[in-house]
Parts: C-alpha cells; sequence; structure tokens
C-alpha cells in the first residue's frame, strides 16, 4: 500500500531528486519530471528498487508548451495523485544589468509562469476531490530583495505570495500547500550558473538532503511557510504580526498626513 502517488518537477537532479527519495521513503509513488530522459530513467529504477515504490519517469520541457501541457493533463487525469512537489527552476547567471532580457524572460517564464499553472491546476484538482497538497520551492531571497538579482528574486517572491494567498482558499477545502524557503543549498545550480561554490561561506551552505528533511519536518508540523536555517521562529512569526498590523493601514479615503495633500 502507497500513499497515493506524488508528482516532483525538476527530479533529475538537485531538491527535485532529493525529494523524490525523501517521498519514496515515506511511501509515495512518483511522477518525476524533468527534460534529461535518461537521468530520470536512472533515478526511477534506483528508487523503484531501493524503495519498492512504483517511479513512472515523464520527460518534458516545462518552458515549452506543449511538453506543459502535457504534465497539467497527468494532473487533472492521474486519480492516485495527491502531492505536487515544483521544484523545476532557473537561477540567475549576473546581476540584471550584465544580463540579456531574453534569458531573464526565460527565467521568469519557468519560475513564475510554468509554476503558477502546475499550483493553480493541482489545486483546483485536489480541491474537487477534498484532499492534497502543494509543496512550492521558493527561496530566502524572497524576504531580502536588495541582496541579490532582482529578477530572480521577484520571481520566488511570487512563489511565496502565491502559496500564502492560495492557502486562504484551499484550506477549507482540506488541501494543504506549503512554500520552502531554502537558503544556500549544494546542488548543481552552482555550476549551471557558473558559480564556484567554494566562494560561498560553507556555514551558510547547507547538504540538499538536509534541506528536505528539515522542509518536510515543516510540512508535517503544518506549516505555510517553512525556513529550514530558521532556529528562532519568533523571527519569523514577528514579522507576520508586524505585516498583520500594516494591514489596516494600506487602503484608506485619504493620503497620508506627510503628504501635505490638498493643505493650503
Amino acid at each position: 500500500m502507497t500513499r497515493g502517488t506524488a508528482l516532483i518537477t525538476g527530479a533529475s537532479s538537485g531538491i527535485g531528486a532529493v525529494y523524490a527519495e525523501k517521498l519514496a521513503g515515506r511511501g509515495f509513488d512518483l511522477v518525476i519530471v524533468a527534460r534529461d530522459f535518461d537521468r530520470l530513467s536512472a533515478i526511477s529504477k534506483r528508487v523503484s528498487r531501493d524503495y519498492g515504490v512504483a517511479v513512472t519517469p515523464l520527460p518534458a520541457d516545462l518552458s515549452n508548451s506543449t511538453d506543459l501541457k502535457k504534465v497539467l493533463a497527468k494532473l487533472g487525469d492521474d486519480m492516485t495523485l495527491r502531492l505536487l512537489v515544483n521544484c523545476a527552476g532557473m537561477g540567475p547567471n549576473g546581476t540584471v544589468l550584465a544580463s540579456d532580457v531574453e534569458g531573464l524572460s526565460e527565467m521568469v517564464h519557468l519560475n513564475v509562469d510554468v509554476l503558477h499553472a502546475l499550483t493553480v491546476t493541482a489545486a483546483k484538482v485536489f480541491a474537487s476531490r477534498g484532499e492534497g497538497a502543494i509543496i512550492n520551492i521558493a527561496s530566502v531571497v524572497a524576504l531580502m530583495p536588495e541582496r541579490f538579482n532582482p529578477t530572480y528574486v521577484a520571481s520566488k517572491a511570487f512563489v511565496l505570495a502565491l502559496t500564502e494567498a492560495l492557502e486562504v482558499e484551499l484550506k477549507p477545502k482540506g488541501v494543504r500547500i506549503q512554500a520552502v524557503l531554502p537558503g544556500f543549498t549544494r546542488t548543481e545550480i552552482f555550476d549551471r550558473a557558473g558559480i564556484d561554490i567554494k566562494m560561498i561561506p560553507q556555514e551558510m551552505m547547507m547538504d540538499a538532503s538536509e534541506m528536505v528533511d528539515a522542509a518536510l519536518a515543516g510540512f508535517d508540523l503544518g506549516e505555510i511557510v517553512t525556513i529550514p536555517s530558521l532556529a528562532d521562529l519568533s523571527l519569523w512569526q514577528n514579522f507576520s504580526q508586524a505585516r498583520g498590523e500594516l494591514a489596516p493601514h494600506l487602503s484608506l479615503k485619504h493620503a497620508a498626513g506627510r503628504y501635505a495633500i490638498g493643505a493650503n
């Protein structure tokens, strides 16, 4: 007996591949999605052998509309699906000013448009069934936009905002959603971006296996937002409280007095 099927994007390497291992260990059958069929096939065979679950490789380039439709159809048609894990994404190759617009647009398309389509489709399907869960991989840079590539930061801020807002609609339907905000995580993304991982202080770099273990522990605790390295939970709680206190002042009939609008 399994716990149903989890569909994982970006599953041929890095965080996605670790999620495949961890969820198989929890008894989930898997549908794993990535562009590299050979790597997907190898992971499928190994995970199926090691954990005794069914693993289906679904090769797809999510930036391609035809391939994306294939994955969206799988979300709608597979009645065994209980969990979507959105790990597919792109990192920056430098600063915005040093990047070409086309490359930045490709990153936005994958990190925002594709994730949005997958998340909303899964949300509708799971809500109609009254069960299911969605895990979206964001990033801690969503909370400190001045520290990193602006386009990448904005794409991850979208993931966080989408998750928090959608949770309000999904909770009454019996569907869980979680945003995971990793910091620096030891994966292949640094090689792809041409970044020397040795230049990053090692005390800031978490192994992907530990990161995913913490993220799943946060999911088990019912967290909507999980920051794996955050030891003092009150910091996040205070941040959320401050945002809540700000809310009543954000939309009012008149402008704030300091702008002297209409003053003589």
